[in-house]
């Protein structure tokens, strides 16, 4: 046989299974359910009573502000709303399939069981973490590697390591950054220029603060808090003096118990000794053991409840794109606390810090729940309805939401960890590409930034959207589609909850079906390629609602 015709078979086998494939996709869910779900568990009265808890408490500031709720959204629109979240990404046409198969009263539940299983969440979840911990940047190359911190982080994650014990494993660490990957919190302050200074004591204080406290301590490095008398500088350099021991030696990261910490206070002429002492609930602090794994015993304790509201907050943000009280790390000590606040951290604390409960309740709350449209949408949605969670804000996707989102909708089958090596090279490199050009928000990542003009452009023209938009019948979701189709209600309807994970209405389904049906004269490729990038650059797309 000759080899041309070898070729022609060969690629007409693979066209046909990929329709094959994306025809199977159409019609059932092949995709199989979570391993460990347990539907009685979250129908107990245990856990829809700490639910109820935090309803009432949203319920009591909508009465006292005089704002109405929206309406609950539909399961397809919460569930993208937990992939975004937790997997940076919109669920798949394979996922929704399946998603809709289960009983209307579990979807919740058994979509975050789903999650939980996912390698993709706990890659993206650790990555949120570390941004928050070490930031963005590269550190000193020789004695900091980020990758292995988002590796050992990712791991704890989907073994659901309580929260508290990561977090005292991050700010007590030793040993090698490589085979101790926890020690990279500490190493990545160092100053590549002077690393025989060691880890800098002051970044880490401000930044344990910042991260695991919800306290902007650093403010007072260099002074006083001049505004409202709050915090002294003093209060910045004892908690920084815990740390002053950390130093590098044969074995890697360790603690020198005899290093004293010295600093040059603001109207002083001489750098006088500073002893170790935490700015506030210093009854919690131990009094044995080594310096790091005392503070870090404090930070977490349970009786501290700036750590439990702290990651109340920022699990919170990571849900909504929106802290429940903003600034995300500088909540009050004393109050007065958002609705909602004190119920979640009261039952985190009660169930040791589990992250994975906590995301559970969140997501099984009224609040979360809520519309991000009133009724019957006539009537606008406001800042107050928005500011107290009676109705879901609307935010802008962060950049590696949008690349993801993106490059799942082009795709029928879920691209996760199971997915082809080379699938997920594509992914991995189109992605970052498309990060590089939209722009990335660094650390603050829940500071609320408007669009620019060109991020629309690269969204309308740039190259990621016109690669997995494009006539291809084994890449593209659009062709695929189009090619396998019953008919046009169908085509429209499946690009609808490829793209924005929902069914077109009646008035949209008309419009498309009747653009399919009349223009004749174009290839089908050619119109479903269109109705795609349309979908793409909604404005619906690119906003979490």
């Amino acid at each position: 046989m000759k080899l041309w015709l070898r070729n022609l078979i060969f690629a007409g086998g693979c066209i046909a299974v990929a329709g094959l494939v994306a025809g199977r996709l159409l019609q059932r869910a092949p995709m199989p359910g979570p391993q460990s779900h347990d539907a009685a568990a979250f129908a107990s009265v245990e856990f829809q009573a700490a639910v109820q808890v935090v309803n009432r408490a949203f319920a009591d500031a909508w009465q006292q502000a005089g704002v109405r709720p929206t309406p609950r959204a539909d399961d397809l629109m919460l569930a993208r709303r937990l992939s975004l979240a937790l997997t940076g990404t919109i669920p798949s046409l394979e996922e929704v399939r399946a998603l809709e198969t289960v009983e209307e009263l579990d979807r919740i539940q058994w979509w975050l069981s789903r999650l939980f299983e996912d390698r993709r969440y706990g890659d993206y979840l650790a990555e949120r973490i570390a941004r928050m911990t070490v930031g963005v940047e590269g550190g000193p190359f020789i004695v900091y590697r980020r990758h292995r911190l988002g590796s050992w982080l990712s791991d704890e994650l989907m073994a659901n390591r309580s929260y508290d014990e990561m977090v005292r494993q991050l700010i007590a660490a030793e040993g090698i950054w490589t085979t101790r990957p926890e020690a990279n919190f500490v190493t990545v302050t160092i100053d590549p220029n002077n690393d025989k200074e060691g880890p800098d004591e002051m970044k880490l204080a401000g930044r344990v603060s910042k991260a695991f406290l919800g306290v902007r301590l650093d403010c007072v490095q260099c002074h006083d808090d001049f505004l409202d008398d709050k915090w002294e500088q003093r209060d910045f350099h004892r908690l920084a003096a815990f740390f002053a021991g950390a130093e590098m030696g044969l074995t890697g990261l360790r603690d020198n118990e005899s290093r004293e910490y010295e600093y040059r206070f603001l109207g002083k002429r001489e750098a006088e000794p500073v002893p170790q002492s935490v700015p506030f609930f210093e009854e919690l602090l131990p009094a044995e053991g080594g310096t790091r794994q005392r503070v870090a015993a404090w930070v977490t304790h349970p009786d501290n409840r700036a750590f439990a509201r702290t990651l109340v907050n920022r699990t919170w943000a990571l849900l909504f794109n929106r802290p429940l009280h903003s600034p995300i790390d500088d909540i009050p000590l004393e109050g007065p606390f958002p609705a909602g606040m004190e119920e979640l951290a009261d039952d985190l604390i009660a169930h040791r810090f589990d992250l994975r409960r906590l995301i559970r309740v969140i997501a099984a709350t009224e609040a979360f729940q809520r519309d991000s449209r009133s009724a019957d949408g006539a009537e606008p949605v406001t800042d107050e309805q928005e500011r107290l969670f009676a109705a879901f804000p609307l935010t802008r996707l962060r950049p590696e939401q949008m690349a993801g989102s993106v490059l799942q909708s082009s795709n029928l089958r879920t691209i996760d960890a199971e997915s082809h090596v080379l699938v997920r090279i594509i992914r991995f490199f189109q992605q970052n590409d498309f990060i590089k050009r939209y722009g990335d928000v660094g650390e603050d990542e829940f500071d609320e930034l408007g669009g620019t003009i060109p991020q629309r452009l690269i969204l309308m023209n740039g190259k990621l959207v016109h690669e997995r938009t494009s006539d291809n019948i084994v890449l593209n979701a659009a062709t695929r589609i189009g090619a396998v189709a019953p008919d046009h209600a169908t085509a429209v309807e499946t690009a609808y909850l490829a793209t924005l994970t929902r069914r077109p209405s009646t008035d949209e389904s008309e419009y498309f079906v009747n653009r399919l049906k009349t223009n004749v004269e174009q290839k089908k490729s050619d119109l479903m390629e269109d109705l795609f990038w349309t979908l793409l650059n909604s404005t619906e797309f690119s906003w979490n609602h």
